[in-house]
């Protein structure tokens, strides 16, 4: 018979096991090391008084009762199990063979992440710098790119680059970096606007009364339709550069109030402003309402200088893009660049109104004319490359002033509205007619030229359009 000392009675009363201290608690923690929790779920989980004794985990003197419920409102350890039914043997094995897996998941790769949200891009990129570009359009920056532990967009682009697993056939290739070389069919269409035009004018100088009329009208025709070519094919074009349907509604139209402008609206404000026009224009620089020929015939004329500065453009541009190792150097070669064709094309512009003035034997409209091919000619690179807002913006601003500067010289003439016309009245009497459109030309020209060297210095800008070849 044993008595209730003795070793092994249900009624021996068990020494009170120790609770796990904080340090151990702390230790629990998702975060803590592997080694950490392996220590911690031995020392709590798998006690060996909870394992090898299972009198003392249902003795008077337990620390937990039916359910896992603590004594005192203690938490229930690790080991809850073991107390309330007895540990198994394996329990604690078990217990460090979980720790290692939920230490796996709660380690995240972040660019892994992000490969898997831009995998289309990387998958096709032949590059880094294309994927760099990519990223930038998505609005990935080196701010951005220091959360991914890298100093700029351009070494994270490297890392996805180099992890990202591609077939064995698609090798690396240059093709993204080519741009379609100026051929014979691509010249012509730069100079059909400008021939066409020098038709016209031609044979307005060779007509008189309804016939010239009709060649007028029939000339604007042609030149439209050969512009209109000209923007379809030619490196002026949006095909193969931006995706469909990202035009801005309104933009032709502001572009073509732009050009009637240049044609027709210094000679109506002139004879607005001395109380005119006392007939309808008759083709000719002289007549009541007279018409700017040689502006006109000089921009169509540029065409041809605004294709090839477009062309080159984009060539440097491209091998830029090629050959630069981050976005800030490809940012600051493209830059000289864009300044480089943008003033290349304006030289051609002013020695082309000269030569028109000189045999048209008109005035040629130099500040009008320039401004109106410059801001054409920067909205045009920005919509060949996707950037179509800030164009229409301007250009509809500019329409504006002038369409408001002839509204208020003719709403003048109503009974109390005479100041109404005082601004326009002052310019013209300093400066003349031609200072309306140069204003508002130059103006909107200017600040699309500095959205333009921020926006078209981005490799994003040059980079493949989503869905062409």
């Amino acid at each position: 018979m044993t008595t209730p000392s003795e070793p092994g009675h249900p009624f021996t009363p068990t020494t009170p096991q120790p609770r796990p201290d904080a340090d151990q608690a702390e230790r629990l923690r998702p975060g803590c090391g592997p080694g950490e929790q392996e220590r911690s779920v031995t020392a709590v989980g798998t006690h060996p008084h909870s394992a090898a004794s299972p009198q003392s985990a249902s003795g008077p003197h337990s620390t937990s009762g039916l359910g896992g419920q603590s004594r005192l409102g203690e938490r229930p350890s690790l080991g809850g199990g073991a107390a309330s039914g007895g540990a198994s043997p394996d329990s604690g094995a078990a217990s460090e063979r979980r720790v290692p897996g939920a230490a796996r998941r709660g380690a995240v790769d972040p660019v892994k992440a992000l490969m898997h949200r831009h995998r289309d891009l990387c998958e096709r990129a032949v590059d880094p710098l294309e994927i760099a570009a990519g990223l930038e359009a998505h609005g990935v920056t080196d701010r951005t790119a220091a959360r991914f532990r890298h100093r700029d967009v351009f070494s994270l682009a490297e890392e996805m680059y180099a992890r990202v697993s591609r077939a064995p056939e698609a090798a690396p290739a240059t093709e993204s970096a080519d741009v379609p070389r100026m051929t014979v069919d691509r010249v012509v269409l730069g100079l059909l606007p400008g021939a066409l035009c020098a038709a016209a004018v031609t044979g307005l100088r060779l007509t008189e009364g309804r016939t010239r009329l009709a060649v007028a009208a029939a000339g604007v025709l042609v030149v439209a339709l050969g512009v209109r070519a000209l923007l379809r094919r030619g490196p002026l074009s949006t095909l193969g550069h931006t995706p469909a349907g990202t035009s801005t509604p309104g933009t032709r139209a502001w572009t073509y109030w732009l050009i009637a402008y240049a044609v027709l609206g210094d000679g109506l404000l002139g004879a607005a402003v001395t109380g005119g026009p006392d007939g309808l224009p008759d083709g000719t620089a002289t007549g009541p309402w007279p018409l700017a020929v040689a502006p006109a015939l000089a921009l169509a004329l540029g065409c041809a200088p605004a294709t090839w500065a477009a062309h080159l453009f984009a060539v440097r541009a491209r091998n830029r893009l090629a050959a630069s190792r981050g976005l800030e150097e490809f940012a600051a070669s493209v830059r000289p660049l864009l300044l480089a064709a943008f003033g290349l094309f304006l030289g051609a512009l002013a020695a082309l109104l000269a030569v028109c003035g000189a045999v048209l034997h008109q005035p040629a409209g130099a500040a009008q004319a320039l401004t109106l091919g410059a801001l054409l000619l920067l909205a045009r690179l920005l919509t060949i490359h996707g950037f179509t807002h800030a164009p229409a913006v301007a250009l509809g601003a500019a329409a504006t002033v002038e369409a408001v500067a002839q509204a208020s010289v003719f709403a003048a003439r109503l009974p109390g509205c005479g100041p109404l016309a005082t601004p326009v009245d002052r310019l013209v009497a300093a400066w003349g007619p031609g200072c309306v459109p140069a204003l508002a030309c130059g103006t909107a020209a200017l600040a699309l030229l500095v959205h333009a060297t921020r926006t078209l210095s981005r490799a994003s800008a040059h980079a493949r359009a989503e869905g062409q070849p």
